[in-house]
């Protein structure tokens, strides 16, 4: 991340953290084969923009103004390495799997920022957002303990 100056510089760069996460679910939406695993991730996707509309909230507070808009995606190929071009053939485990990374991923990435920003609001927002992200991890970890446990009874 570089070196931050301000508060709105913290919040700005965690809005595109959201941001990057809302695309990179998004495409995965549109790259596997199974409508289940798609909704999965549309669910997911649905969850960084609540994210960053919160954290867009917060620039707003401080009298800054803020474009709601989406940045656009990177292209498919810079979130999915493959030359080929058939959809993702994920299971369910595998959308678990990837879920506890990017939610884990996440949550640090609060963490960390929770230590450089002044104010004390935007801090606690920060705060409740590293909070959901790792209760998000935690029910991804239980589905793919259950999952994992009744593939083993099979």
């Amino acid at each position: 991340m570089g070196m931050v100056e301000s508060d709105q510089e913290i919040l700005e760069f965690a809005i595109f953290r959201e941001n990057e996460a809302y695309n990179f679910f998004m495409t995965l939406a549109d790259s596997v084969k199974d409508d289940r695993i798609s909704k999965v991730f549309e669910d997911l996707a649905a969850e960084e923009l609540e994210h960053k509309a919160k954290l867009e909230l917060e620039v707003m507070k401080m009298g800054k103004t803020v474009s709601t808009e989406l940045e656009p995606p990177r292209p498919a190929n810079e979130y999915i390495i493959s030359d080929d071009p058939s959809p993702l053939d994920m299971d369910y485990k595998d959308v678990l799997m990837l879920a506890i990374e990017k939610e884990d991923a996440a949550y640090r990435t609060y963490i960390n920022l929770i230590g450089t920003i002044h104010d004390e609001h935007s801090r606690e927002v920060l705060l409740a957002l590293a909070q959901e992200e790792i209760k998000h991890k935690m029910r991804f970890e239980t589905e793919y303990k259950l999952l994992q446990k009744k593939q083993d009874e099979q």
